[in-house]
């Protein structure tokens, strides 16, 4: 188990450390070990846990993944919230998960309908590496559905586990605290997002229905809030209490509770009350707490409330309403049938939460995602040779391009073939413009009006420089609001390899300096990314720099650098029947290849030219039909190690970095046999494929977003559009090169 626990004091380390007892229970036969995330070196660990990763160090992250692949371990449960991996929105754990080689369960306590950027690019690889997911809640499962396309099968719908409250022994704490009329509680963590003032705020109503009501507030501060904040949302509690005279009537039991105490507490409330602020709140580990031990509830209705307290289980009040809470703890105190009826329904639905059986449903769980990777795992089918090409390249036409082109820059999206302002514009598809322009300078077909635009889309580029970090923004509003701070690793990477093209190709000396400089302002954070693309891109940026600046002694280091490390990924993943960097084949996968072609080629790297070339190798191989046309893997969820390929959705981009990767690895080698590799993936264009159906549109000089299982995505984007016409301009370079390798007289 991989995740916070016990003595750590946040509810993940409550629930990791009650599920790992729960599946070491005799009558389940599962040894649990735990790697917990430490957020204190001093801290004491039981002996269940074998290993602490602090959150911070990123590096701690691989040796964690090592301990974990020497352990023999049959599979990795991880708990997730975003904010206990270090790393942007917890990205570092992808580093472990990559490098891992066991199945993953992972259990979301967190999951966003509406997440930043960041957090959707975690969560989307996050659930791709996992076999199975385990979620709390069924609102969570349709977000999975519907905002990341995850299919249900591979989704597990298991409650927050719950103590067994009915052998527990209930000394008097009522009696201890000198409570004579109700006992209201809150318990858990305090932070400014609980919204306990507002129950404070209801006392003085509560108070005249019920004079020896007792308001209990039990719980330490959050650590996190601590550290930022100090106790001042504590004292701001203590002074509205003060305020109000009702100090007789609100306790605050300042500190962590064992489960033991929780329960003696939970055992004499008579009202629990969660006045959470934040609607989109999917778990509550608390109010399960207090379900399961079928106490009467108010609650304000964020999601987990709603699921759990449907069905007259509880009571739901407006947010931020003092008056609202006030009411429906009168309500239940000054009604006993209905009182009693809500309490019957949540201790029957509370039943199926007790840790036991939550234990055994996880444990199924485990045995499920074992079962299915081993089932997954065929071998490889023998290479086809490709069938036979007569490419004949259409005419290039830069009209889409300049239809989703504005004064700002290129549009992201389009409504078939008319540009989609609503999802504004991203630094990717910029810079994918900015590189396309420089390879129609670089053939001597770049006119005046593509060099202004050319200017234009560099302008975007430099404007997405966030100079505090050093790291290029992605997103922009059509409002021309930038909306992050910093893009992902790949976008950043990627703009860095257009920038590079413009030193190498750009004949305008004001583009190529300021290209210049901007290279040199984002290099630096490509060393702290762990993204295997990203990676490739800075090495195709700094070969295209080198070509300019020969002798630049850091983009040399760039080079070799992310060179290294995406030989040490292949090394790691290669198998005889898995040849590839990491444990799945997603997007833009052959430039993984074409990155180690290119830095073994000019760095004189033998290993790094065969490994670039062997993993291309088998890349094309199943990257075909029966027929031998190219086919590849579908973005509906990838291929994953010993899982099938996904057949749909087709990206144009695949096409494109297949074209590129194949037209390098025939120049670094001089086999021509490339060069028909990469018509056949271009062909793919023109409708040799599962369709065939023409993704190019001649009538637009646009591309289709890709096709489906049975159709083609008829709106042209940006990304498909120049994944074309860079593909196209690539591909037209290589001919003239061939027929220029075919006349030439070799002299020895």
């Amino acid at each position: 188990m991989l995740g916070n626990y016990l003595p750590r004091q946040c509810g993940i380390a409550t629930f990791t450390t009650d599920l790992a007892q729960a599946l070491a229970a005799d009558n389940l036969d599962v040894q649990v070990d735990v790697v917990a995330m430490s957020d204190h070196p001093e801290t004491v660990y039981p002996e269940r846990v074998k290993r602490r990763v602090e959150a911070s160090e990123h590096e701690e992250y691989h040796t964690a993944a090592d301990f974990l692949n020497a352990g023999g371990y049959d599979v990795l449960s991880v708990q997730h919230e975003y904010g206990i991996f270090g790393g942007e929105d917890g990205d570092y754990l992808l580093t472990l998960l990559r490098a891992v080689k066991m199945p993953i369960v992972t259990t979301l306590h967190t999951v966003l309908r509406d997440p930043t950027p960041s957090q959707r690019t975690v969560t989307a690889e996050l659930l791709q590496l996992s076999e199975r997911v385990v979620v709390m809640s069924q609102l969570a499962v349709g977000i999975l559905e519907a905002e990341y396309a995850l299919s249900q099968d591979r989704i597990d719908l298991i409650p927050h586990g719950i103590p067994d409250f009915s052998s527990a022994v209930i000394p008097n704490i009522k009696e201890a605290l000198g409570i004579e009329g109700s006992m209201i509680l809150t318990f858990g963590l305090l932070s400014p997002d609980k919204g306990i003032q507002y129950v404070i705020e209801a006392m003085p109503k509560i108070l005249e229905a019920d004079p020896g009501a007792v308001y209990v507030v039990l719980g330490a501060t959050h650590p996190k809030v601590i550290a930022h904040a100090g106790e001042s949302y504590r004292n701001s509690l203590l002074e509205l209490v003060s305020t109000l005279g009702i100090e007789d009537s609100v306790r605050f039991v300042d500190r962590f509770v064992s489960q033991e105490e929780l329960v003696t507490y939970l055992g004499e409330a008579d009202v629990y009350v969660t006045p959470y602020l934040n609607p989109k709140q999917i778990t509550s580990g608390t109010l399960a707490y207090a379900l399961g031990a079928g106490k009467a509830v108010v609650s304000t209705p964020y999601l987990y409330a709603e699921e759990l307290l449907s069905d007259g289980r509880g009571l739901l009040v407006p947010f931020r309403n003092s008056e609202a809470i006030a009411d429906a703890i009168i309500s239940l105190h000054s009604s006993d049938v209905a009182r009693e009826q809500m309490l019957l329904r949540a201790n029957q639905f509370g039943i199926q939460m007790q840790w036991p059986q939550i234990g055994k449903r996880y444990a199924n769980t485990f045995s499920e995602a074992i079962q299915r990777s081993a089932d997954s795992l065929r071998s490889m089918t023998e290479p086809k040779a490709p069938a036979d090409t007569c490419l004949v390249l259409p005419h290039l036409s830069t009209s889409h391009l300049s239809t989703l082109t504005d004064d700002t820059g290129i549009f992201q999206h389009a409504v078939r073939n008319v540009p989609n302002r609503a999802h504004g514009y991203c630094v990717d598809d910029n810079a994918r413009a900015l590189l396309f322009t420089t390879y129609l300078e670089d053939d001597r077909k770049l006119t005046p009006y593509l060099v202004n635009m050319q200017s234009r889309y560099l302008s975007f580029v430099h404007d997405s420089l966030n100079e505090d970090n050093g790291r290029f923004r992605n997103f922009m509003s059509y409002s021309r609001q930038w909306l992050e701070s910093e893009g992902s690793d790949d976008s950043h990477a990627r703009t860095l390899w257009s920038l590079g093209s413009v030193v190498h190709r750009s004949a305008t000396m004001g583009h190529k300096n300021l290209a210049a400089d901007l290279f040199r302002l984002g290099s630096p954070a490509v060393y702290k990314m762990n993204s295997p693309r990203a990676w490739a891109y800075a090495i195709l940026a700094a070969d295209e720099f080198l070509n300019t600046y020969t002798n630049d002694e850091r983009a040399h280091d760039l080079r070799e650098q992310m060179a290294s490390r995406l030989l040490r990924g292949y090394r790691t993943y290669r198998t005889d029947d898995w040849r590839w960097f990491e444990p799945v084949v997603s997007y833009a996968n052959a430039r993984l290849s074409q990155a180690l072609i290119v830095a073994g080629q000019w760095m004189g790297d033998q290993e790094m030219l065969a490994a670039g070339i062997e993993s291309l190798e088998w890349l094309m191989h199943h990257q075909s039909n029966e027929r031998g046309d190219f086919r590849p893997v579908g973005s509906d969820g990838f291929w994953k190690q010993g899982r099938p390929k996904a057949e749909f959705d087709q990206q144009p981009l695949e096409a494109w970095v297949s074209v590129s990767a194949c037209i390098s690895a025939a120049h670094a080698t001089g086999d021509q046999e490339w060069i028909s590799k990469a018509e056949n993936a271009f062909a793919w264009f023109m409708g040799r494929n599962d369709l065939a159906v023409s993704v190019y549109d001649p009538s637009t000089g646009g591309c289709r977003d890709g096709i489906h299982a049975d159709r083609p995505n008829e709106n042209q984007g940006a990304e498909s559009t120049l994944s074309f016409l860079c593909a196209h301009t690539e591909l037209e370079s290589a001919f003239a090169w061939q027929k220029a390798s075919k006349n030439s007289v070799h002299l020895i």
